[in-house]
């Protein structure tokens, strides 16, 4: 838990500290700063960008099949139709992101910050969700498709978002 107030205090720091002041790509622990870019149809699959912030950024129909995005900033973030089979969004915060007809297919969201986040016609076959915080309306949504278990968690989607 304390990893997850990181993240939303650096997210913090991030948004406060001037967005328009913040260099394209900055150099931090082996990560680029993806903040307010278009990488719409581009391919990040199997790719380590934990700790990378990609706050704003726009990623439509991308590819993060099998990335590792934990720890990520996502802030206002859109991944409408990316696929983003297997990928891994552990302690990441999430708020207002747009995840609408995405794959979230075996995805992991364990422990991440999803509020205010959007799942329209969202793919969450196996996606495992234990410890996340998201809005309960949103919990009800997805609770109607959820179905499978996660291949790597070994936890069923439905178990992970507290679906009756």
């Amino acid at each position: 838990m304390a990893k997850l107030w990181s993240v939303m205090l650096a997210a913090m720091v991030i948004l406060l500290g001037g967005l328009g002041n913040t260099p394209v790509a900055l150099a931090q622990d082996n990560t680029v700063d993806y903040t307010l870019t278009d990488l719409s149809f581009r391919d990040f699959s199997g790719q380590n960008l934990s700790g990378t912030s990609f706050a704003a950024a726009e990623m439509r129909e991308a590819n993060f099949t099998d990335a590792d995005l934990s720890r990520t900033i996502l802030t206002k973030a859109s991944f409408v139709r990316a696929n983003l089979t297997g990928a891994n969004f552990s302690q990441t915060f999430a708020d207002r992101v747009i995840f609408d007809e995405a794959d979230l297919s075996n995805a992991q969201f364990i422990d991440a910050l999803l509020t205010s986040s959007s799942f329209h016609d969202t793919k969450i076959t196996g996606a495992d969700f234990s410890g996340a915080i998201i809005d309960r309306f949103q919990i009800a949504q997805l609770c109607k498709i959820a179905d499978g278990t996660n291949p790597t968690t070994q936890v069923s989607t439905r178990d992970s978002l507290g679906c009756r």
